[in-house]
C-alpha cells in the first residue's frame, strides 16, 4: 500500500490512479524524471498520470510503470485494476442472484488480425473443459486472445468473468485469495454459494510466474465451484486432469519467395498486415510499394510473433523497412523495447530470452532433438523429422516429441498434407545457437542433406508420368532445404551434393533453373572429390547437365556430356537411363543443326521403347520425330505424329507430353495458315501449363499465339502478348542492324538469346501490317540473329523470310539458301508465296 492510501480516494471511495503513482514513486524515493527514466517512457507520461490528465494509460505503459516501481502483489494489482478499470464498470460489481446481467470485470480487448478462427475454436472449448490453457511463446498474443474470447464468451457466463494476473513467487493461499477476491467473496468456501450454480468463467493470466501453486489453487476452485470455468495463460500447461490444452501459434506469414506489390497483397498474412498497420502509426506513412518484399521478408524473419512485429515496427520511426530488414533481420533474437538511450526497457524481454524459457522446459533428449530439427529451413513431414533423428539403426517415434514441441508453441503446424510442420524462426534460430555452442552444427547439417538427398532420390521419379503435378508441388515446398543441403554438401560432402543434383535436372527446368542447375552439376563433375562415385551416378549428372543446356542455347558445350552418359547406360544395361540420353541427344543435335544424327537418335529411341513396352518413350520419340516431319514441310505427317503422342501419353497418363504435343500443335496449325485456330488452341496449352509450370513451354507457347495473331492482323492482342511475355516497359526499338549484319550469319559473342527470335518476328509482323517496313526489316534481322544459336531453326527460316519480304533485297535470298542448306528445312507453301516475285526477280538478273 501507498503511504498515503487512505487518504488517496475519490468521492465514489475508489483510489485515483494519480495519487497511487504520486504515492508509490515518493514511497520509492524517485523523481518524475527518474521514473521515466526506469521505465522507459516520458517524463510528460509520468507527469499527465500524476496530474489527472491521463485517466487510463497503455496497458504496456502500466506494466512498465508498476515493474519501475517493484510493485507486487497487491499492490501491483491495486495499480493495474485503478489504472485500467472496465470502461463500462470500473469498479467489479457483485450482482444479486436474481440480477440477470453478467459482470464482466476485464478491460476490453483489443482488435485482432487473423484470430477469428482461434476466438471461435476456444470459445467452443470453454463449454467443454473445466480448464482451457493457451500455451505458446512469450509475445504470442495468449493475453490478448484470452481476452478476446472471455468478452466473447461473457453471456454464456451470468455469474461474472473475472480475470487475476499472477505475481512472481505467488503462493498457492494468494492465487486463491485473488481468484476469490475477484469474485466478491473472502473465502474459497463462499464461492460456490456466490455462484448458486451458475456458469463462471476466471482468466489466469502468466501461470509461468507460479506454475506449482496456480495448478494447486485451480484444483481446489474447481472441486470448490464445479461451474466455474477457467482460462489459463501461460509458457506451458497447468498439468491439471480434464485440461485441454490449446497452443496459440504466430500470426502467418507470407511464404518464401513472396513479393507482394500491393498493400492488399498483405492482407491475405495477418502478421504482415498487423506490421503495416502498426509501422503507419508510428511513421505517420503506410509503407511504400517498394517497401513491400522487404516487409513481407522481415515479417516472415520476425515469425509472426505480434510482439516482436509491435517491436519492430516502432523501429520504423527512423529507418524505412529496407534498413530494418538489413540492420535486424539477423538479429530478431535480440529484439526488445528500448529505451530513449538504447538500453532494453524495464521488465522486457528478448525474443531470446522469451525462446530460452521455453527451450529449458524441455528433457535432455528433447533439447537435443530440437537441434537436429533447427536444420531443416521450412516446413517437414514426420518421416523426414525421423529420418533427421535417427542414429544408426534406431529409429524414433517423433510423434511424442511433436506434440510436446506443438504443446509448448515451438512448432507451428498448417495445412493439411505431409509438410505441414515447421519450427518458428526465432526457434530455429536459438536452436542452432545451441547446436553451435555443443559443436553438433557440422553433423547435423551433414545429416540433414543426407536426408534431403534420399528425399529427392525418391520422389524425382515422379517427375515423368501421372505423378508430376505432386512430384513438382513437394519438392517446391522442399526447396529452401534442397538449396540449403546442396550449398553445405557441396562444399563439405560433394558426392551427397551429386548425389542430390543429379536427381533435379527436370525440376530445375520445369520452375526455370536451368542455368543455375546446370552450374552446380558442372561444378560438383569437375570436383575431383567426386571422382570415385559410381558411373551410372556420373552419367546421370552428365545427362542432367545436357538436358539443362538444351534450354539456353548451350547445347554445343554438352554434347560430349550426352554421348559419354549414353555409352555408360548402354554398357550397363540400363534401358531408363539408355532412352533418356537418346531424348536429350535427339533436342541437342537439332539445336546443332546435325539433323540426320538426331532423327537417328529418336528411331533408336522408339525402336528401343517399343521393344520394352515403354508407351511413355514411345511417345517422347514420335514427339522429336514430329519436328523432322516439319522440317521437311508435311505437316499432315507432323499432325499424325502429334495424334500418336497424344495417345500414347494419355494412354501412360503423362498429362504434361500431352501439354507439349497440344502447344505444337497450335504452332503446326498456325504453319497451316490457320491463325484463329491456332490462337484458340494455343490459349488453351498456355493455360493448362501455367498450372503445371514449365516456364520455356510456356514462353513458347504463348509466342505462338502472339504471332498468330499478329498474321491474323490482330496488332493489339499481338503487341499485348509481347507486353506479357517482355514487361519491361516500352518496347525498345532494336538498333539498326549494318548491311553486312543483316545478310550475313551474325558474329560471336553478340548478347541474344533463342527467345528473342519470338519476339522479334512478332514485332516484326506488326510493323508489316502497320506498313513500317522499315522497322519490320530491322525486327526480322534481329529476329534471325537470336534464332541463329537457339535449337528451333525453323524461326531462322521464317525469320529469313521475313526479312526478304520486307526489303525486297534479292541478296536476303542467298543467306536464306545457305540456312535452308545447313538446317535442312523446307518452304511453306505461304513463305514460297511471299518469294515469289524476289525469287523470279532474283532469276532474271542471273540470267541476263
Amino acid at each position: 500500500m501507498t503511504p498515503d492510501h487512505d487518504r488517496s480516494r475519490s468521492p465514489g471511495g475508489r483510489t485515483l490512479l494519480s495519487d497511487l503513482v504520486r504515492g508509490h514513486r515518493l514511497a520509492a524515493g524517485l523523481t518524475q524524471a527518474e521514473l521515466a527514466g526506469r521505465a522507459g517512457v516520458g517524463v510528460r507520461t509520468v507527469r499527465d498520470l500524476e496530474r489527472g490528465r491521463a485517466t487510463r494509460p497503455q496497458r504496456t505503459t502500466v506494466d512498465l510503470l508498476a515493474d519501475a516501481l517493484g510493485l507486487t502483489g497487491d499492490d501491483r494489482r491495486e495499480f493495474v485494476t485503478t489504472a485500467r478499470p472496465a470502461p463500462a464498470d470500473p469498479a467489479p460489481r457483485v450482482p444479486a442472484a436474481d440480477d440477470p446481467g453478467t459482470p464482466t470485470a476485464l478491460p476490453q480487448p483489443v482488435a485482432l488480425l487473423g484470430r477469428d478462427r482461434d476466438v471461435a475454436e476456444v470459445s467452443d472449448l470453454i463449454g467443454a473443459h473445466p480448464v482451457v490453457s493457451l500455451v505458446g511463446l512469450a509475445g504470442v498474443g495468449k493475453s490478448a486472445l484470452a481476452l478476446t474470447v472471455a468478452h466473447a464468451v461473457a453471456a454464456r457466463h451470468p455469474a461474472g468473468v473475472v480475470g487475476v494476473l499472477v505475481g512472481e513467487g505467488s503462493d498457492t493461499a494468494d492465487v486463491l485469495a485473488a481468484s476469490a477476491a475477484v469474485f466478491g467473496v473472502s473465502r474459497l468456501a463462499d464461492l460456490s454459494c456466490r455462484l448458486a450454480g451458475r456458469p463462471a468463467l476466471l482468466l489466469v493470466d502468466a501461470v509461468e510466474r507460479a506454475p506449482g501453486p496456480v495448478a494447486e489453487a485451480l484444483r481446489s476452485l474447481t472441486a470448490a465451484a464445479p461451474t466455474l470455468r477457467v482460462l489459463v495463460t501461460g509458457r506451458r500447461p497447468v498439468g491439471l486432469p480434464g485440461e485441454l490444452v490449446r497452443p496459440v501459434a504466430p500470426l502467418d506469414v507470407p511464404p518464401p519467395g513472396a513479393r507482394p506489390t500491393e498493400r492488399a497483397d498483405l492482407d491475405r498474412w495477418p502478421a504482415a498486415a498487423l506490421f503495416a498497420a502498426r509501422l503507419t502509426q508510428a511513421r505517420h506513412a503506410p509503407p511504400t510499394p517498394a517497401e513491400l518484399p522487404a516487409l513481407a521478408a522481415l515479417v516472415r524473419r520476425l515469425g509472426g510473433l505480434p510482439l516482436a512485429v509491435e517491436l519492430m515496427a516502432a523501429r520504423g520511426r527512423i529507418l524505412d523497412v529496407t534498413e530494418l530488414l538489413d540492420r535486424y533481420g539477423d538479429r530478431v533474437l535480440d529484439l526488445a523495447a528500448v529505451r530513449p538511450g538504447g538500453q532494453p526497457a524495464a521488465g522486457t524481454v528478448t525474443l531470446r530470452e522469451a525462446v530460452a524459457t521455453s527451450y529449458h522446459l524441455l528433457a535432455p533428449a528433447e533439447r537435443a532433438a530440437l537441434r537436429r530439427l533447427s536444420a531443416f529451413r521450412n516446413r517437414w513431414s514426420v518421416e523426414l523429422a525421423e529420418e533427421l533423428l535417427a542414429t544408426g539403426a534406431d529409429r524414433w517415434d517423433a510423434v511424442p516429441l511433436l506434440d510436446r514441441l506443438r504443446e509448448l508453441g515451438l512448432l507451428s503446424v498448417r495445412g493439411t498434407g505431409p509438410f505441414r510442420f515447421r519450427l518458428l524462426d526465432a526457434v530455429r534460430d536459438f536452436a542452432a545457437e545451441q547446436a553451435d555452442a555443443e559443436g553438433e552444427t557440422d553433423g547435423i547439417r551433414l545429416r540433414h542433406a543426407t536426408v534431403v538427398a534420399g528425399l529427392v532420390r525418391r520422389t524425382a521419379p515422379g517427375l515423368v508420368g501421372a505423378e508430376l503435378p505432386g512430384t513438382v508441388h513437394l519438392l517446391d515446398e522442399a526447396t529452401s532445404d534442397i538449396t540449403a543441403a546442396l550449398a553445405y554438401a557441396g562444399e563439405r560432402a560433394p558426392a551427397t551434393a551429386l548425389l542430390l543434383a543429379a536427381a533435379l535436372p527436370r525440376w530445375w527446368r520445369l520452375r526455370g533453373r536451368d542455368v543455375s542447375g546446370r552450374r552446380w552439376l558442372r561444378r560438383l563433375l569437375d570436383d575431383p572429390r567426386t571422382a570415385g562415385v559410381p558411373p551410372v551416378l556420373r552419367a546421370w549428372a552428365l545427362l542432367g547437365a545436357a538436358r539443362l543446356a538444351v534450354e539456353h542455347g548451350a547445347g554445343a558445350e554438352e554434347l560430349p556430356a550426352a554421348r559419354a552418359a549414353l555409352v555408360t547406360f548402354t554398357e550397363v544395361g540400363d534401358v531408363t537411363g539408355e532412352l533418356s540420353a537418346r531424348s536429350v541427344l535427339c533436342a541437342l543435335l537439332r539445336g546443332l543443326g546435325a539433323h540426320d544424327e538426331a532423327r537417328e537418335q529418336a528411331e533408336a529411341a522408339l525402336s528401343l521403347a517399343t521393344r520394352h513396352g515403354r508407351a511413355r518413350e514411345m511417345a517422347v520419340a514420335q514427339h522429336h520425330l514430329t519436328w523432322h516431319d516439319v522440317r521437311v514441310g508435311q505437316l499432315a505427317g507432323a499432325r499424325r505424329r502429334l495424334a500418336t503422342v497424344d495417345r500414347l501419353a494419355a494412354q501412360c497418363g503423362d498429362q504434361r507430353l500431352r501439354l507439349l504435343a497440344r502447344a505444337d500443335l497450335a504452332e503446326l496449325t498456325r504453319w497451316e495458315g490457320r491463325y484463329a485456330e491456332a490462337v484458340e488452341q494455343g490459349r488453351r496449352a498456355a493455360a493448362a501449363l501455367v498450372e503445371l509450370g514449365d516456364p520455356g513451354r510456356l514462353r513458347r507457347v504463348v509466342g505462338t499465339v502472339g504471332l498468330a495473331l499478329a498474321l491474323q492482323g490482330r496488332i493489339d492482342d499481338a503487341s499485348a502478348v509481347v507486353a506479357e511475355l517482355w514487361p519491361s516497359g516500352p518496347v525498345p526499338r532494336p538498333r539498326r542492324p549494318s548491311a553486312a549484319e543483316r545478310w550475313d550469319p551474325p558474329g560471336a559473342g553478340r548478347d541474344v538469346r533463342p527467345e528473342d527470335a519470338l519476339r522479334g518476328l512478332i514485332e516484326g509482323q506488326v510493323a508489316l501490317h502497320r506498313g513500317d517496313r522499315e522497322l519490320a526489316a530491322e525486327w526480322f534481322a534481329a529476329a534471325a540473329e537470336a534464332a541463329s544459336g537457339g535449337a528451333d531453326r525453323r524461326d531462322l527460316v521464317e525469320a529469313l523470310v521475313g526479312l526478304a519480304a520486307s526489303t525486297g533485297e534479292v541478296a536476303v535470298l542467298d543467306r536464306l539458301d545457305r540456312a535452308r542448306q545447313v538446317t535442312g528445312v523446307s518452304l511453306l507453301p505461304r513463305e514460297e508465296e511471299l518469294l515469289y516475285s524476289l525469287v523470279a526477280q532474283r532469276d532474271r538478273a542471273r540470267r541476263g
